[in-house]
């Protein structure tokens, strides 16, 4: 994968956790930015860790299924970025108290980064270094939830979701070019062996 596909893979990991980002953001009102950056750190790191640890899992699996890696690739994509887009068209109750304490976050930040889990496990399939993109999507998460914090009482939570849509249409449009990529490359493979 190039470094354009990496970039938009990080910022399409990180709308989740921007558009949970912008409601802590609304409900805390006046955040410090030094809270905002202790936030976006948390949320940082666990968005590197789950991709390492879905590499993993994909790793141990790989051997097993090489025929069919990138129709796997393709679905995991298509369907985290659909229920990415289908999570951004729900209603959600903006929190009425701060709840920004380390262990919600922790829960939070978690349940944002499961989608990166999912993800770093089709990597696995693919010729990339896992080190540089989860790292990757962990920068663009510390920068994209310090943001959201900062910004959430003045963008609200509209601008959340149609940035979680957007990540969204991006993962589809990623796995949908894996996809042809392996189609294209096998599909010339078989017409040269018939020559």
């Amino acid at each position: 994968m190039s470094f354009l596909s990496n970039s938009v893979l990080a910022f399409s990991m990180s709308t989740d956790a921007f558009a949970a980002a912008i409601g802590k953001g609304v409900a805390m009102r006046k955040p410090r930015f030094t809270t905002a950056l202790r936030i976006g750190a948390l949320f940082g790191v666990i968005e590197t860790i789950t991709p390492l640890i879905g590499w993993l899992i994909g790793l141990a699996a790989s051997s097993f299924i090489t025929a069919v890696d990138h129709w796997i690739a393709f679905g995991i994509l298509a369907l985290v970025g659909g229920h990415m887009i289908f999570e951004s068209f729900q209603e959600e109750a903006v929190e009425q108290h701060e709840h920004h304490k380390l262990h919600v976050l922790i829960l939070t930040a978690i349940g944002t980064s499961i989608d990166a889990m999912a993800v770093g496990a089709t990597l696995a399939f693919l010729d990339v270094d896992i080190w540089i993109v989860a790292g990757m999507i962990g920068a663009a998460t510390f920068i994209m939830v310090t943001i959201g914090i900062m910004a959430g009482h003045q963008i609200g939570l509209r601008a959340g979701k149609i940035a979680e849509r957007l990540g969204g249409l991006c993962l589809i449009l990623i796995g949908s070019a894996i996809l042809y990529e392996h189609l294209s490359r096998d599909g010339f493979g078989a017409v040269q062996l018939v020559h």
